[in-house]
């Protein structure tokens, strides 16, 4: 009740006095004393809140003993209502400056409740930046969703209205196709965690409910193998097409499944982002200089004392592997170990339908703003068209990798040439020719026709020749091969 009763400037002495920032409006100064006051208060913050209070009243008490002409009296109804003016949504409807009830005016930026939730609002709950999203506004800062029943489903309200600036922004922006907007109004939600940057995730059985229309939230994607849960893909809710634009409130409504889990909500004015954009941006502020990327190549061909092995060189393909094309941007995240690159173009269209940012090559995170673009690489890929890999070497140069032609014949075996002129008719011409230069008949391997199995039947029938009479004159072996291939 103390601190309901103070000024800003009363507000602005307890923040600072325990570190807290002075700056906002009155109804953010409220919240944050109500919030010191209901976790934070200690018999220093406490003796404190008496002092001003007493300081106040005894104030008032002794104008009240000693009245002071009408216009020097402090325009205290006035700057209350100037501060709400200035960037209070609330402030745009009717609410009167000599009695503003500002429990139920926290409670409705809260959860919609007249009185102070069991568990207030934690400005520690960060959400992550998203590439394709940017921040223009905050509307309503991470809040957590409190249940107010021991019910499984339940339900969040939110009132509030945009600002004449936040409405122009809107209806100026371009559209990204029919009907939706760049500049948007989101919704997104996150777990009540604050250890760290949080990214969204949704509550079970969400309902999202603006004004009096419900908005589309993403669905599942749909999982072939067995066992396997499916997944959501947790998004912003872009909640624009069904608000008043204009000075009007509007009224959200998160419907949510009470599960034990905590979660917080929070309301953004963003630009959304087009991968064309997003690489533009990457092409104005991401290129490594290709003396750079050399600097890279050289110290990963390092030589390593403790290897036993060196390394002399390291291949590259020019093919990205998310498409199987040849590379027109390519990059890599600063992070990963590899010289190998993808393509900027596909990945940042493969994130805009479905963000993962993860490394095609290593598996990795490879998140939007630690992306580069090989400038070494980028040199390379104008100067070598004709061939689809590389090769790096020790001192940073490198060299094109061209497939060999594979060869008609291997030296090992011997082998016979059919319709050949050569004398012998045993071994063909050289190169593949006859003696006249002209190519000679298709070469045929008689090693492979040979057996074990035939050269027994052989001997069989030269010991039955011996028995009945003289012995015949014995064949080349040449001579069966080309009578059997013949």
């Amino acid at each position: 009740n103390m601190v309901m009763s103070f000024r800003v400037s009363d507000l602005q002495m307890l923040l600072g006095f325990v570190g807290r920032s002075k700056s906002g409006l009155k109804h953010e100064l409220v919240t944050r004393a109500l919030q010191l006051v209901q976790f934070d208060c200690s018999p220093e913050v406490f003796k404190k809140i008496k002092e001003l209070y007493e300081t106040r009243y005894a104030k008032k008490s002794s104008e009240v003993a000693q009245p002071q002409p009408q216009q020097h009296r402090p325009p205290e109804a006035l700057s209350i209502h100037s501060s709400y003016d200035r960037g209070s949504a609330v402030a745009r409807t009717s609410i009167s400056t000599t009695n503003i009830d500002y429990p139920a005016l926290y409670g409705k930026y809260l959860n919609g409740l007249g009185r102070l939730p069991p568990k207030v609002t934690k400005p520690e709950v960060r959400l992550v930046k998203l590439p394709f999203y940017t921040t223009l506004d905050e509307l309503l800062k991470p809040t957590e969703l409190v249940p107010q029943n021991n019910e499984k489903l339940q339900e969040s309200p939110c009132i509030f209205a945009l600002t004449p600036r936040q409405v122009e922004l809107i209806r100026n922006s371009r559209e990204l196709q029919p009907g939706v907007k760049s500049v948007q109004v989101v919704l997104r939600i996150c777990y009540t965690d604050t250890s760290s940057p949080q990214e969204d995730q949704y509550p079970p059985n969400i309902a999202v409910k603006v004004n009096h229309s419900y908005c589309s939230v993403p669905g599942y994607y749909p999982s072939n193998k067995p066992g396997v849960e499916p997944k959501r893909p947790c998004r912003p809710i872009n909640l624009t097409h069904l608000m008043y634009l204009s000075a009007a409130t509007n009224r959200i409504t998160v419907t949510w499944g009470n599960y034990g889990k905590s979660y917080s909500v929070g309301l953004y004015l963003v630009r959304q982002m087009t991968s064309a954009e997003l690489l533009q941006r990457l092409k104005t502020i991401g290129i490594k200089h290709p003396e750079l990327c050399k600097a890279l190549v050289k110290e990963k061909l390092r030589l390593d004392p403790d290897s036993e092995i060196a390394t002399t060189g390291v291949r590259v393909s020019l093919i990205c592997p998310l498409v199987k094309m040849r590379l027109s941007v390519p990059c890599r995240a600063e992070t990963c170990a590899h010289l190998q690159c993808f393509d900027a173009v596909f990945y940042l269209q493969m994130n805009e339908k479905k963000p993962t940012w993860m490394c095609p090559v290593c598996d990795k995170p490879a998140p939007y703003d630690q992306l580069i673009i090989d400038g070494l690489l980028s040199k390379i890929l104008t100067e070598c068209e004709d061939a689809d890999e590389i090769e790096y070497l020790v001192d940073g140069s490198w060299c094109p990798i061209r497939g060999e032609k594979e060869r008609s014949c291997s030296p090992q075996c011997p082998i016979l040439v059919l319709g050949s002129s050569d004398v012998n008719g045993l071994l063909p011409a050289p190169n593949g020719t006859g003696e006249n230069g002209k190519a000679t008949a298709d070469v045929v391997d008689l090693t492979l026709d040979s057996s074990s199995s035939e050269e027994e039947e052989e001997e069989d029938e030269e010991e039955d020749d011996d028995e009945e009479g003289p012995q015949p004159k014995r064949r080349c072996s040449y001579e069966k091969g080309l009578v059997s291939a013949c």
